[in-house]
């Protein structure tokens, strides 16, 4: 964390935000997913967030580096399916910043990876798949107020990212961004993942989006603030543009 504070103040970005992913390997009471497995080949990996632990090291951060806004925040995987779960440490703690995003679908009883959707049906398929989930979790939770990387399983399409295309799933995008600005939530555009294009961005304000954030979901220093001038040169074509203050969103 103190490595990315460095970075981020080297490069100049007035603040960084440490968005710690908040996942879960199974089900509590009151949680959809309960009653449904998890797919261990993926949440193996996964390990509960030490919510004292890192606020401690967020405190610590903001000591060292007055000059640089830290906020504090969590990305809460799959909040509609761990709602119990996720509520009580978002509502429980005062975070600046959270993020909901998709990483795993319920797919025939399990929860499993999205990019494991390949394979068992046809690719567009898998996608429209998933996008359907992505509007089940805005309808289903509050808990969160960005939504990150909107198509997270393009970064695994078969035979690579760059096949990608989003115009086949213009409508799956817009009926996920109508469903997303009919509770004023906002977009991230993600530089991690291929960078969306100026017409997705147009269909999010078309469909009525107002504000758009920036993610580098860096994960190592050196990708801190990763791409932000050429995702700025694509909100900005779109016709979002930044306000007073450098940390807020970008807003029509």
């Amino acid at each position: 964390m103190v490595r990315t504070c460095e970075q981020a103040v080297a490069i100049g970005l007035p603040a960084v935000a440490f968005t710690e992913h908040l996942e879960f390997t199974e089900g509590a009471t009151g949680d959809a997913i309960v009653d449904v497995a998890t797919d261990q080949r993926w949440w193996s990996r996964i390990k509960p967030l030490d919510v004292t632990g890192y606020l401690a090291s967020i405190g610590r951060c903001r000591e060292r580096f007055p000059e640089l806004r830290i906020w504090s925040g969590v990305e809460a995987g799959e909040a509609h399916l761990f709602g119990a779960s996720a509520g009580a440490i978002v509502r429980g703690n005062a975070f600046d910043r959270v993020l909901g995003s998709l990483h795993a679908v319920p797919y025939q009883g399990r929860l499993v990876s999205a990019d494991a959707l390949f394979g068992r049906m046809p690719d567009d398929d898998a996608m429209r798949y998933y996008f359907a989930e992505v509007i089940a979790l805005i309808e289903g939770s509050d808990l969160f107020e960005v939504l990150a990387h909107v198509d997270f399983p393009r970064r695994y399409w078969p035979g690579g990212p760059h096949r990608y295309t989003e115009a086949p799933f213009e409508e799956e995008y817009r009926a996920v961004f109508r469903a997303l600005a009919a509770t004023g939530r906002v977009l991230e555009i993600n530089t991690k993942s291929p960078l969306a294009s100026v017409d997705m961005m147009r269909w999010w304000r078309e469909e009525g989006g107002r504000a758009v954030s920036f993610g580098s979901d860096a994960h190592l220093p050196n990708r801190v603030g990763d791409r932000f001038k050429l995702a700025v040169d694509i909100v900005e074509q779109a016709g979002f543009r930044n306000g007073e203050d450098p940390c807020d969103f970008w807003r029509v």
